[in-house]
Order: C-alpha cells, then sequence, then structure tokens
C-alpha cells in the first residue's frame, strides 16, 4: 500500500476508520469531490470492504506508525469514524518503537482527568500537531436537514411525543447519561443509558408486547440529540437502517434527530426504509436557534 499525494497542493486528511459503513460513505463522498486522502483501518475492527482499500490496516499498539504514515503523507487533519467495538490489544507495542518511545506521553494523556475518553484521545494526536476533525467539517451531506426528511407528514400526536422526547433527551443530555428518548401517548417510556439506543428500542419493544405500554396501532416517537458540550468531532448520534427497523418494531410512529449534529448513516438505504415503514424522519433544531 502507498501513500497518496497530495493534490493541488493541499495537504491530505487522514481518516482513520473503525467498523460501520460511514467511513465508507465519508470516503466515497472525498473521492467524489477530489479531495486528498489517506485511509487507515483499525485492524479488527473496519468493515472488510474499507480494508481493501485502505493505504493501511493498524492494530492499537501502532500508534507510532500510525504517526509516522500521517506525518510522512503530510496530513494535517484526521478524522476519526466508526464503530469500536472490542477492547483495545497493545500487545503489538513491542514491535513499534515509535510507540514505545511515545507511552509516557501517551499515558499521561489518557490517565485522570474529569473529560472524557474520546477527549483525551485528541489531545494525544493534538500532541502530534494533527487537527482533529468532525464530519460536520469534511461532508456535511452527512448530518440531518431541517424538517421532514422522509415518510408521512406529522399529525398533533406525533408532534406531541416528538416535543416532549426532545425535552427528554435535552434533560438526560445535562446529566450526561444518553442520547435518546422514547414518547409513546404523550408520556416518557424510556430512556437511553448505557446500553445504547438499539438496546433501548428493543425494550420498547417489549414494553409494548407485554402491555406494559398501551397503545393502539403504531404511536411514539424515538428523539436522537448531542448532549451539551459533547464532543461533535468523534461523538455525533447515528441513526441508519437498524434504527428504523427497530423503530417499527417497537411500534412507532417516527423518529427526529438533530440538524447538523447528528448523522444519518447509509443514507438513502435510511430515508426508504422510513418510508417503507410507514415512519417519518424529522430534522429537529435547538429552541435556543429556532423554536420547532
Amino acid at each position: 500500500m502507498s501513500e497518496r499525494a497530495p493534490a493541488q497542493g493541499r495537504a491530505p486528511l487522514g481518516l482513520i476508520a473503525g467498523g460501520g459503513q460511514l467511513p465508507l460513505e465519508i470516503l466515497d463522498d472525498l473521492k467524489a469531490r477530489s479531495e486528498p486522502v489517506v485511509t487507515i483501518a483499525i485492524k479488527g475492527e473496519a468493515d472488510p470492504a474499507f480494508v481493501r482499500q485502505a493505504d493501511h490496516e493498524l492494530g492499537w499498539g501502532q500508534i507510532g506508525h500510525l504517526f509516522k504514515v500521517l506525518h510522512s503523507a503530510g496530513c494535517d487533519r484526521v478524522i476519526l469514524i466508526g464503530s469500536v467495538t472490542q477492547r483495545p490489544d497493545f500487545t503489538s507495542i513491542l514491535g513499534d518503537l515509535g510507540t514505545m518511545r511515545r507511552l509516557p506521553a501517551i499515558l499521561k494523556a489518557m490517565v485522570g482527568g474529569d473529560d472524557s475518553l474520546l477527549t483525551r484521545v485528541i489531545r494525544i494526536f493534538e500532541a502530534e500537531n494533527l487537527r482533529v476533525v468532525g464530519v460536520a467539517d469534511v461532508a456535511a451531506s452527512l448530518l440531518a436537514t431541517p424538517g421532514l426528511m422522509a415518510g408521512r407528514p406529522l399529525d398533533g400526536d406525533m408532534e406531541t411525543d416528538m416535543r416532549l422526547a426532545w425535552q427528554a433527551v435535552r434533560r438526560l443530555g445535562e446529566l450526561d447519561i444518553g442520547q435518546a428518548a422514547v414518547s409513546v401517548g404523550g408520556r416518557v417510556i424510556a430512556l437511553e443509558g448505557a446500553e445504547g439506543t438499539d438496546a433501548m428500542l428493543e425494550r420498547c419493544a417489549g414494553l409494548r408486547a407485554n402491555r406494559r405500554v398501551r397503545a393502539k396501532g403504531m404511536a411514539g416517537v424515538l428523539v436522537k440529540a448531542a448532549k451539551p458540550g459533547q464532543d461533535l468531532r468523534v461523538d455525533l448520534p447515528t441513526i441508519g437502517p437498524r434504527t428504523i427497523a427497530l423503530a417499527r418494531e417497537a411500534g412507532l410512529t417516527g423518529i427526529a434527530v438533530e440538524v447538523g449534529r447528528s448523522l444519518i448513516a447509509d443514507r438513502q438505504a435510511t430515508l426508504d426504509a422510513v418510508s417503507a415503514n410507514g415512519l417519518f424522519l424529522y430534522g429537529l433544531t435547538r429552541p435556543d436557534d429556532q423554536e420547532i
């Protein structure tokens, strides 16, 4: 694998990919605009389709090699995108002198403090003169847009549930607990915790099945939004086709996400699934910007 030379004098973006389709979508968007990019797949995490076209595939212990690749290619920015599901394996550190040389600084950045792990990871890159950017900086077309994006128009009950779940998510975010809530019939029935959105929706389906939540036909709305002060470069709320499928299984009427601060993964398939399942997908703007 070989680095790509900067095009038209622009420094290439370093794209570091975990799992899922988002890294591929961002890469496709960058290629369509002829943006120079150096792609690095995280070993054991990145989608095989991404690995096949990546410039490099590196393990967790190859941080020294990672920085060498980025600097050699002339990168001045990086984006960290995709899921990470496995416990990092640092056994390969023994063969990476660059990682061992940086180990004291890495440990100092990773240990202690009240900020999040992701913030400390960003600090490591910044110490190497690499600016961490987000999807909004490089592929804004993947973000949620205002108003109805797909599906059925909203009626009064849907709007009531959407507003209530939106309020719940904002309170939830203030406590740094989760990014999602579900309201059915004017009552919040679920708040996202450590289990994540998918598990929360499965819980909602169970509540409907055992009649702990009673509603005739499809009812209720899922809302997802970023937490206050959340670093939008590395941790955006995301929905995709699976979210739509689980919302339908839970009997919901639709989903609302925060404009400009939420990702629509596999966008066309997601929008098609919304319409095919008789749901709606709506983009909400924060009340301090514009009331819904």
